[in-house]
């Protein structure tokens, strides 16, 4: 067997995708439906069918098999998202070379690279070298083994990594592009680009170290920290720190804490709080905010108790609330960090924060009314419209006026005042429309028998050969999917929905999607006897439109006085009266 079609037919694609969607199914049969991970949507029309391994969302158009869907979440190669398939649910991975391409291979040699510096970083920490580092850490609360679980270690003073990758026989090209190692602006050779710093180890996901963050140790050395480049491992703005320890705790209590930084994140882990992460130096973004949703539709954000804190979540409130998210906000008093809050405070003051953390709408009115001089109408106006204007996000309509309720209270305006800008902002509110599938031009017969072809050995076996020749065909709106069913039956009688799915064209695809979303037994199994029946319907149906398509030519050949072909034509009409 095909090594790749060894794998589709051995994972469930509704587990699959439901490590990156929140998929609810529909009705009794195979069918899923969720939030689609692709666009942005508010009401879902991304479909799964568990049945016959495939995907279909009816608002921007993608679809495909567990495959491509991984290829597209993931940004990865065929091979790579065969390879992670496979290695996630036990299958042993073939090492012949034709199971893997150019792109995949320099990627998993960048991994490799990866993997030796983080491991050099750990022991140059543990070492000599390593003591002011620890001593850092030590003065910051970071303990020895809080340090070895989150990976920290201490980059070498000039080329520990140029001379380890040479000892590896790592051509020079493969170093820089890693972006672990520069060359020398003269051209004369090579440097590692993290010397001296404490290093932090960015992972994906799935727990691989694809990047790295440095923090300054000695005075002055700018700047403070230092990120990896773009490479083909590491994009900051699709990467959150600490993602893979917190996923399990984020599904477990259905929240994630957002922090700034490394320290954070550690000091906030070490308080009991797993489901914390930090984004790496930019502000939350969207690919960020869907790799969040694969666990949680709730999020805490702890941010710096500043101005540009403020700013920073009220940037992010859009996207957020766009994206369905539910958002709250822990203010910290003092004017603390995190880690800071957890080190001065205790793991159980920081956790209650977090738990009593005030919903976002709350949060901002309070810190509107204590940072704004609200006896100025003009300002006054311009917090409202700048809340409401998020307000309007929100997809239920009684929420949206509790909120603005509630806004007026804490901003001590009137309450009318308050409801008037609130239309006005509610008039500007995009509407979502939901796009569904169209299922009308189907007739019951014909979709029920092209469903029994595709789940339905014996129908397939039985009927397939009898369906072929019959003129009937012609007449099925799904004429071109019979017609390469037929093609497919001949090369490869055992053919799947992904074989037939990935031979036609963008059209056909698209009708193919279409009537296996069509209702929400779309990938059971027809019994034989139904698409017999189907068939018998079918053909009764073409005979009564042959018949009648006969009389109307009788009566033309008697109205041109042909009265052989008109005998001819009724001795046809008589066959097919008798015709079984």
């Amino acid at each position: 067997m095909d090594f790749a079609k060894q794998v589709k037919d051995s994972v469930d694609i509704t587990q699959v995708i439901g490590e990156y969607v929140r998929l609810k199914r529909m009705g009794s049969g195979s069918r899923y439906i969720g939030l689609c991970p692709f666009h942005t949507e508010k009401t879902p029309s991304f479909n799964v069918n568990g049945a016959l391994g495939f995907y279909k969302c009816f608002g921007c158009g993608v679809g495909g098999d567990v495959l491509k869907f991984v290829m597209e979440i993931e940004s990865l190669t065929f091979w790579e998202a065969l390879k992670l398939l496979a290695e996630k649910n036990g299958i042993p991975v073939p090492q012949r070379s034709e199971y893997s391409d150019e792109d995949s291979r320099r990627r998993a040699r960048m991994q490799e690279l990866h993997d030796w510096a983080e491991k050099a970083f750990r022991e140059n920490l543990a070492g000599g070298a390593g003591s002011e580092a620890r001593a850092y850490l030590a003065r910051r609360g970071v303990s020895a083994d809080t340090a070895s679980r989150f990976g920290i270690g201490l980059s070498g003073s000039g080329q520990q990594l140029v001379r380890l990758f040479e000892r590896q026989g790592v051509p020079h090209e493969v170093m820089e592009e890693s972006g672990l190692v520069l060359r020398r602006q003269d051209g004369s050779g090579y440097f590692d680009r993290f010397r001296g710093r404490l290093m932090f180890p960015i992972h994906s996901d799935t727990g691989k170290p694809v990047g790295f963050g440095g923090r300054a140790l000695a005075a002055g050395d700018e700047p403070k920290y230092l990120n990896s480049p773009k490479t083909p491992l590491y994009e900051k703005e699709r990467i959150l720190y600490n993602l893979h320890r917190a996923k399990d705790g984020m599904r477990k209590r259905d929240r994630v804490v957002l922090v700034e930084g490394y320290m954070d994140v550690i000091g906030v882990h070490d308080a009991g709080v797993e489901e914390v992460v930090a984004t790496c130096g930019t502000a939350l973004t969207l690919a960020q905010i869907r790799l969040l949703k694969r666990f949680t539709t709730h999020i805490v954000m702890n941010r710096d108790p500043d101005m540009a804190g403020a700013k920073s979540a009220d940037k992010s409130l859009e996207t957020l609330l766009t994206e369905g998210m539910s958002v709250r906000v822990v203010q910290l008093p003092g004017a603390l960090d995190p880690d800071e809050y957890v080190r001065e405070r205790g793991a159980e003051a920081y956790r209650k924060a977090v738990d009593e953390a005030r919903e976002f709408y709350d949060w901002y009115a309070a810190w509107a009314k204590a940072s704004f001089d609200l006896t100025s109408p003009e300002v006054r106006v311009e917090v409202l419209r700048r809340m409401l204007q998020t307000v309007n996000l929100l997809p239920d309509k009684l929420r949206r006026l509790a909120v603005v309720d509630n806004m007026a209270d804490i901003l001590e305006v009137p309450k009318g005042m308050v409801l008037d800008e609130f239309k006005k902002a509610a008039a500007e509110r995009r509407v979502d429309v939901r796009r569904k599938p169209e299922t009308a031009g189907f007739h019951p017969n014909e979709q029920l028998l092209l469903r029994a072809l595709l789940t339905n050995p014996e129908a397939r076996e039985e009927i397939l050969p009898v369906l072929k020749p019959m003129a009937l065909v012609e007449r099925f709106r799904t004429k071109g999917i019979f017609e390469v069913v037929f093609r497919l039956a001949e090369t490869h009688p055992e053919f799947t929905f992904s074989d037939l799915e990935e031979r036609l064209p963008d059209g056909e695809k698209a009708l193919l999607a279409e009537l296996i979303f069509a209702d929400d037994q779309g990938g059971e199994s027809v019994p034989f006897e139904q698409a017999l029946g189907c068939l018998r319907a079918l053909t009764e149906s073409g005979r009564k439109l042959q018949k009648e398509e006969v009389k109307k030519q009788v009566k033309e050949a008697e109205r041109a006085g042909n009265l052989e072909e008109a005998l001819r034509l009724m001795r046809q009409l008589g066959e097919l009266d008798h015709e079984v």
